[in-house]
């Protein structure tokens, strides 16, 4: 993903993007157009057009910011003493948690921006990779293809938030169900132990 940063260069810039995440917070992304901008800030099509071709760009930059912002929260240590699963699912829940209520207000636009962006694709099915990996090194999974279940797992939790989040789920509830069904697939991938003595 290219960085959308590069497109704020100055104070005037930064003010804009930060409206329209504000009209996006407010009102949804249908919110947010040039001339909703120009009015919240009492500024001329002139100041926001020497800034941006156009409200996409700035939408653009929300939904990097947004992006750049989960990807954080996934990208976490594991540490050894704990159990992988439980750290694994505490993530995958607070990433839902954390994109929960920006994507129900920008719902179109990030799921449009999500299934268009290979690279996003492709970040994601990595980082679920590296910790099939990690759990594969510490015999805690069976021998499982890394490759496809990482895509599975993209597949179950994108699908999921998207539909929770076009159902109007409340989040807690959206939460709760995913928790219970995540474990389950974890469940399904562990490597089963022989206590027995």
């Amino acid at each position: 993903m290219a960085d959308k940063n590069e497109l704020i260069n100055d104070e005037m810039s930064q003010k804009i993007v930060d409206a329209a995440g504000e009209l996006v917070t407010l009102y949804g992304r249908e919110g947010v157009t040039v001339r909703s901008i120009l009015r919240k800030l009492d500024i001329t099509n002139r100041v926001f057009y020497n800034r941006f071709h156009n409200v996409e760009e700035v939408l653009e930059i929300l939904y990097f910011k947004m992006v750049t912002k989960i990807r954080e929260s996934i990208s976490v240590d594991i540490d050894p003493n704990k159990d992988f699963f439980e750290q694994v699912t505490d993530m995958v829940v607070n990433t839902l948690s954390m994109t929960y209520d920006h994507k129900k207000r920008f719902n179109d636009y990030c799921f449009k921006s999500d299934s268009m962006s290979a690279s996003n694709f492709a970040w994601w099915t990595q980082e679920i990779k590296n910790l099939i990996e990690y759990a594969k090194k510490r015999d805690l999974v069976k021998d499982v293809d890394s490759d496809r279940l990482s895509y599975a797992i993209w597949c179950f939790c994108r699908g999921y938030n998207a539909d929770a989040v076009s159902r109007n789920l409340p989040k807690e509830e959206a939460i709760r169900n995913f928790r219970y069904c995540f474990g389950f697939l974890l469940d399904g991938i562990k490597k089963e132990r022989c206590d027995k003595i």
